[in-house]
């Protein structure tokens, strides 16, 4: 199960999209409120949100989704023990919160909005929130026996080891072309196998690693291998260099 989570400061046009009937879109879970319109939520939202001014993004907007298979299992009772047991790991229990799941894609997944502002006027911390939200994802689902994203990720890898392999060893063969500041020899060696390398570059013009493609699979270098990573390339690549010059040394 994947979550995620960021506070939001247009509370009624999100529970409306929570609410859309378009999106097969059913209450599996309400909290500390009366009603279940999005109009009158949000207003219920508002009188809370009113003891707190300072705070603008004051309502949780988080998404919970199951995998594929998980989701073409769970019920509406089970939909709502998930965002229940979210809430609870959360420390949400005490702040009004409603859930719709929606059902109109083969992916079914629950929208939860949450008032950020406690009975007594705080606002929940949001710092890191997104962070925090795949964590307890994380939890739930492991407490629910659900598919966690570290599982999903495991079975993936696992199914394509013989590709990762194949990758790994063709790179180890063009290492020697490996050069951090002139990448297009080594991604040239790898062409030659078959595999795609794609450079990916940070938005201050830096690279930060490679894609490489084989057989319509696509993956992260730390996902072939470990020392894919930019940091290891780049840290092997110094040591080889300091070796080579001791030994050439030796020879003179």
């Amino acid at each position: 199960m994947i979550g995620k989570g960021k506070s939001i400061s247009h509370t009624k046009a999100s529970i409306l999209y929570g609410w859309n009937q378009e999106k097969r879109s059913q209450i599996v879970f309400k909290n500390n409120l009366a009603c279940i319109s999005p109009t009158e939520v949000t207003d219920e939202f508002k009188i809370i949100q009113s003891m707190n001014s300072n705070c603008k993004r004051n309502t949780f907007s988080f998404v919970l989704s199951p995998t594929i298979e998980d989701g073409e299992k769970l019920s509406i009772t089970e939909l709502n023990k998930i965002t229940s047991c979210f809430i609870s790991e959360m420390k949400l229990i005490n702040h009004q919160s409603i859930a719709f799941v929606h059902e109109d894609k083969k992916h079914k997944h629950i929208h939860l909005y949450v008032n950020r502002i406690d009975f007594n006027g705080n606002a929940y911390n949001d710092s890191f929130i997104g962070k925090k939200t795949q964590k307890i994802a994380e939890i739930v689902a492991l407490k629910l026996g659900l598919k966690t994203v570290k599982e999903v990720i495991e079975e993936k890898l696992e199914n394509d080891k013989d590709i990762r392999n194949f990758i790994k060893v063709k790179h180890d063969e063009a290492f020697a072309f490996f050069d951090i500041k002139n990448c297009s020899i080594y991604i040239d060696e790898l062409e030659k196998s078959g595999i795609k390398v794609k450079p990916v570059i940070n938005n201050k013009s830096k690279l930060q690693g490679f894609r490489y493609e084989f057989i319509n699979k696509s993956f992260k270098g730390s996902e072939v291998h470990r020392s894919l990573s930019i940091n290891n390339l780049i840290k092997h690549k110094e040591e080889k260099g300091r070796t080579n010059f001791k030994t050439n040394k030796r020879r003179i």
